[in-house]
């Protein structure tokens, strides 16, 4: 590919050699760069790609896209200055690979709970009513029926655009994508040509690289800033932030609510941990999965399916058909009689979301017994907020290690304790192994009792000082059943 079709709607600030040049590929590691590539000095939050430009060219660097000049240039190399290298490397995948967003029906969901269940939920729910699609989750990736390991919800701008490539190669008409914080402030998702967006809601999260709750909103809202005007963006009425979202958008607005007039309702009329019987819109379904949250992520789902033409008695059969994702609100049962559900809550107000779905369906029938920890190297603000949140809703807490990364997980709990009072601390246990809080709490249940496993899902491993060890909440609980 020549350089200037690679470069094709990127503002260049300067050039300094031939844009006339073949290249064969676009590299953002300076680790892996091989001769005849584009190399882009992204900033990055921990290394400055800058530095790597000489070693660069060394390795056979074609061409370098910076925002700063380096002092020596090769006669051998074309130099490219733009003003955002991470903006620049988006539009530079897109173009590479032929602009593959471009013929996908792309739909984007963002929001800090729920993002994970309703883009799994929609791919899966249009697979089934015949039409091949592609899947971009924190879980995993799919391409049709394969899937493929995922290592970020949202991957590099590179990796986006090659899956994509791969979907439109192998016939797919859509693609659903989970849209991280991260990925909208490192540009990751320049240059995608979004058909829709979804906004599930707003909490505390990621605090810890936004710096404030404003910066982490606003970033979320540029999802819905860039669309265009034939798109569609479907948003949570429920969430004050929900209109908010939408409120510079071009594309026609859709709103969904629990509690408000919206253009899609729904109400719970039974509930149980099988599942729960809906109204949505008028019409009586019944779906396998459980909470409030959940009615909001159906919600969600099905407004979408609508805004994409499928026919709304097709969607609300398929509705009824589709299971939990791996690691949200998933039940395991005990032979004894009680119940462990495994879920992602990680933040206060997921944790607090479904505390409460399982005390409406528990009814004062039983005990609910809470085992959560807090990831380390993240967000110190909310770990007193986890525990006060899990203890009040509670009859039982277990605080335990969650991935405690570089941090001391006795650290970690001692901030978590800390937004207990003296008399709470007397009722809660504190079990810094993970294997052993999870059997203490198997141990503790009675039937009736429901064990809540809190903060890791759908993930099989613990991080600890940089070592990552297998560990999975589903194997552990089945092993002390």
């Amino acid at each position: 590919m020549k350089l200037h079709d690679l470069l094709k709607d990127i503002a260049i600030e300067s050039v300094q050699g031939s844009m006339e040049v073949e290249v064969s590929g676009i590299e953002f590691d300076s680790r892996k760069i091989r001769s005849g590539e584009v190399f882009v000095a992204q900033t990055g939050t921990a290394v400055d790609g800058h530095t790597f430009i000489d070693q660069c060219v060394a390795q056979g660097a074609k061409a370098i896209v910076c925002q700063v000049m380096p002092e020596h240039l090769s006669a051998d190399c074309t130099y490219i200055q733009v003003k955002d290298t991470n903006q620049a490397l988006g539009l530079m995948a897109s173009n590479f690979y032929g602009r593959p967003s471009e013929q996908l029906t792309l739909v984007g969901v963002t929001g800090t709970n729920g993002k994970t269940t309703i883009a799994t939920l929609l791919y899966k729910l249009v697979r089934a009513l015949g039409h091949k699609a592609g899947l971009l989750s924190t879980v995993v990736n799919y391409i049709e029926d394969e899937a493929i390991p995922s290592t970020h919800t949202t991957p590099d701008a590179l990796a986006l655009n090659g899956l994509m490539r791969q979907m439109v190669d192998r016939g797919c008409e859509y693609c659903f994508m989970e849209v991280s914080s991260h990925s909208i402030a490192q540009e990751r998702i320049a240059g995608l040509d979004f058909d829709g967006a979804m906004f599930t809601n707003l909490t505390r999260d990621h605090i810890d690289y936004h710096k404030t709750f404003d910066n982490y909103r606003d970033t979320k809202k540029r999802l819905f800033d860039g669309l265009k005007k034939n798109a569609f963006a479907v948003t949570n009425k429920d969430d004050k932030n929900g209109l908010v979202m939408t409120q510079n958008t071009k594309a026609k607005v859709h709103t969904y609510s629990i509690r408000a007039l919206a253009d899609y309702k729904a109400q719970i009329l039974e509930e149980g941990f099988e599942g729960m019987m809906l109204n949505i819109n008028g019409k009586e379904v019944f779906v396998p999965l459980v909470g409030r949250f959940n009615v909001s992520n159906l919600l969600c789902i099905y407004g979408t399916a609508l805004c994409l033409g499928f026919d709304e008695l097709d969607v609300l059969r398929t509705l009824s058909t589709l299971t939990p994702v791996n690691g949200r609100f998933e039940a395991i049962r005990s032979p004894k009689g009680w119940t462990a559900i495994i879920d992602y809550a990680h933040t206060p107000d997921a944790v607090d979301n479904v505390i409460q779905t399982i005390r409406e369906i528990l009814n004062d029938k039983g005990q609910l017994i809470t085992v959560v920890g807090c990831g380390g190297n993240r967000d110190k603000g909310k770990r007193p907020m986890m525990a006060q949140i899990a203890k009040e809703g509670s009859d039982q807490l277990i605080l335990t290690s969650d991935n405690p990364r570089d941090e001391e997980p006795k650290d970690i709990l001692r901030d978590m304790t800390d937004g207990l009072s003296e008399e709470q601390m007397k009722s809660t246990l504190v079990i810094e192994d993970r294997e052993m809080a999870i059997k203490t709490a198997c141990l503790m249940a009675k039937a009736g009792d429901v064990i809540l496993v809190a903060g890791k899902g759908h993930e099989d491993y613990q991080i600890i000082k940089g070592v990552k060890h297998h560990f999975d909440d589903h194997e552990v609980v089945r092993k002390y059943l």
